[in-house]
């Protein structure tokens, strides 16, 4: 299936959530609203044109005072059966700073989705433990986001010599 029919199928489903897309040198991309993000990712790991079957990757991004929307989480999907890569962008407001989690999906996310929680703050709604998994407990704020201050001394981190 080619990279525009991937796009057009995913919008004959789901057209009301693209907000926009793009494949430029066998890059596949859709941008979604933040609503219904489950049903979607079913549809993409499910449906047999489509077979999205191995999630790749997932990250965020802060676009601090560069986009409406500060933060965007980034979905990196392959189908093995037919070698084929897809991107999905959520757009999430700094205020609710929030998506649903897919774990239901791919159990691989959970780390995926508890590390943004970690780095970036990002929530994810019904992750089972959604708790700190690279930094402490005890520590305060996010230091992958921009405004995160560089030399903010931390509980447990002693002063910079």
């Amino acid at each position: 299936m080619s990279a525009t029919n991937l796009i057009e199928k995913v919008k004959s489903k789901f057209g009301e959530l693209v907000i926009d897309s793009h494949h430029f040198c066998g890059d596949q991309t859709v941008t979604v609203k933040n609503e219904s993000t489950l049903e979607l990712f079913q549809f993409l790991r499910d449906d047999p044109d489509l077979d999205f079957n191995f999630l790749m990757d997932l990250t965020a991004v802060d676009y601090m005072k560069k986009k409406a929307q500060r933060f965007e989480v980034v979905y990196h999907l392959y189908s093995l059966k037919h070698n084929s890569r897809f991107r999905v962008k959520i757009p999430v407001d700094e205020k609710e700073c929030s998506v649903q989690s897919i774990t239901s999906i791919w159990k691989t996310v959970n780390w995926y989705e508890r590390e943004i929680w970690d780095l970036y703050g990002i929530k994810f709604q019904g992750h089972p433990n959604l708790s700190r998994i690279l930094l402490y407990e005890g520590f305060k704020g996010h230091p992958l986001r921009k405004d995160y201050p560089i030399n903010k001394r931390q509980p447990l981190v002693g002063p910079l010599n």
